[in-house]
């Protein structure tokens, strides 16, 4: 016989007190911390119990008594479904709230390092239509509500066009309206799935890898530019012809059109060839007076006007003469390298991804900047002894890694270096933290500026200023 397993604990009339990492809510029973979702401070709650540690204990609620006094009514009919905006029925100052004490918690518990006062978090002036990219999925197996199950027939169609439900890798669910994205995004998605519903086109079957439309990313830019990217899993020019042909009458609007052909097990398209079926292969972004060139790969900050207020930050706690050389590390598309280039002397990017490099240049070159220089590389590799005797020794390195922070050998670089000033700005405050501590010995944080990118959701960026001892 198998081992019989302890039935886990079912906790009634909880309270829910806080908010922690990750956006999960917390409660404390028995003096157990129980992490659980879809809850916010001041709601009663039955938990049940899905996982327990030596520390903490995971749950689902089960059921609710009473709803805090803070929570509002969520705007987006697929709430709890798709898996993004969780926060919806968070008042917006009150998401706020809990991303500044996010951010001050992690610093604080996990860094162990002296801090100042953290300035007050930056919010987006845009709740909702703030992203410039979004991704949609074709699937032949749309996900189903409760009420459509219910229906003693069966759905018109089980296609659909929108987003994955979380933790199922084949279900999607068809999206309507999404409240992301500015115009003309809903119409252009809800658009291609009408055409490919009337023309009987085939939506993708991710677990038998068959089918014909696979993905579409609408790339939308603050200048009114937009680009449209579709993926087809196989080749039919006739059908690609017919479905793009028909996008073009039905959306002048549309800056560029394109299209690649992804047979792969996955569906990244950065190794894969993205033509242009109508229109240049790229759109431009804007920001304060600078153009930049966005492909059909290029990585931009997702909140356009938010990632102006963000940069602003890292220039400023930069405190640049116009006498200094600057290292921008994780440099991406050269967006901040660009942006800070008419304070320094010289500003040196360097990215793993040899195209973002490409694209940093082109930036370069429009704006017609001429104290800029960019590297592809691996950042431990590329930033060695070598490297700064040709560049020059940095006054002042701006670094912007990703989720997963520094790599230990560029943080013993940057000490090595010691340059005065370390601007570091992170989309993960537990990471970045951790490599502050690090850097502890010999650098002092001395201005904190967390800023939302992201509304709705528990992300939050922050900035830091470290000063050499």
């Amino acid at each position: 016989m198998g081992r019989s397993r302890k039935k886990k604990p079912l906790y009634e009339q909880v309270t829910i007190t806080d908010i922690g990492a990750e956006g999960k809510a917390l409660a404390r029973v028995n003096d157990m911390v129980v992490f659980t979702t879809h809850a916010i401070p001041g709601d009663v709650v039955d938990l049940q119990v899905t996982k327990k540690r030596k520390k903490y204990q995971e749950a689902r609620i089960v059921k609710i008594h009473e709803k805090s006094a803070d929570r509002v009514e969520a705007f987006c009919e697929y709430f709890g479904i798709c898996g993004g905006c969780k926060w919806q029925f968070l008042p917006y100052d009150k998401q706020l709230f809990y991303k500044q004490q996010q951010v001050e918690d992690q610093l604080k518990r996990l860094g162990k390092v002296e801090l100042p006062e953290l300035s007050p978090i930056l919010g987006s002036a845009k709740n909702t239509f703030y992203r410039n990219k979004l991704e949609f999925s074709f699937s032949n197996k749309r996900w189903l509500t409760l009420d459509e199950m219910d229906e003693e027939h069966e759905p018109a169609t089980m296609n659909a066009l929108g987003f994955h439900i979380p933790r199922m890798f084949d279900k999607i669910i068809d999206v309507e309206k999404c409240w992301l994205q500015p115009d003309p995004s809903n119409a252009i998605r809800n658009f291609v799935r009408s055409y490919a519903l009337e023309h009987e086109l085939e939506f993708f079957d991710i677990r038998s890898q068959e089918g014909f439309l696979r993905n579409m990313i609408v790339r939308t830019a603050s200048t009114g530019e937009n680009m449209l990217i579709l993926a087809f899993y196989k080749e039919d020019v006739e059908k690609r012809e017919a479905l793009l042909n028909a996008i073009v009458e039905e959306f002048p609007e549309l800056t560029s059109l394109m299209y690649v052909i992804n047979s792969k097990g996955n569906d990244t398209i950065t190794d894969q060839d993205v033509i242009a079926f109508n229109g240049p292969d790229h759109i431009f972004e804007e920001m304060e007076g600078l153009r930049f060139k966005i492909g059909p790969k290029s990585f931009y900050q997702t909140n356009s006007e938010q990632a102006y207020e963000l940069y602003k930050v890292a220039r400023d706690f930069a405190s640049l003469s116009g006498n200094e050389v600057v290292y921008d590390l994780y440099t991406g598309t050269g967006t901040i390298a660009n942006f800070v280039a008419r304070q320094a002397q010289k500003v040196v990017g360097i990215e793993y991804i040899p195209e973002a490099i490409e694209d940093a240049r082109i930036n370069s070159s429009i704006n017609g900047i001429e104290n800029t220089s960019f590297y592809a590389g691996d950042m431990k590799a590329v930033l060695n002894d070598d490297f700064i005797a040709e560049n020059g020794t940095p006054d002042v390195i701006i670094t912007d890694p990703p989720r997963a922070g520094m790599h230990e050998d560029v943080v013993k670089t940057i000490l090595q270096v010691a340059p005065e000033k370390v601007v570091y700005v992170s989309c993960n405050p537990a990471s970045q933290a951790r490599d502050l501590a690090l850097m502890d010995e010999q650098y002092k944080v001395a201005k904190i500026q967390p800023v939302d990118m992201f509304p709705h959701t528990h992300h939050v960026e922050n900035v830091v200023l470290l000063e050499k001892r």
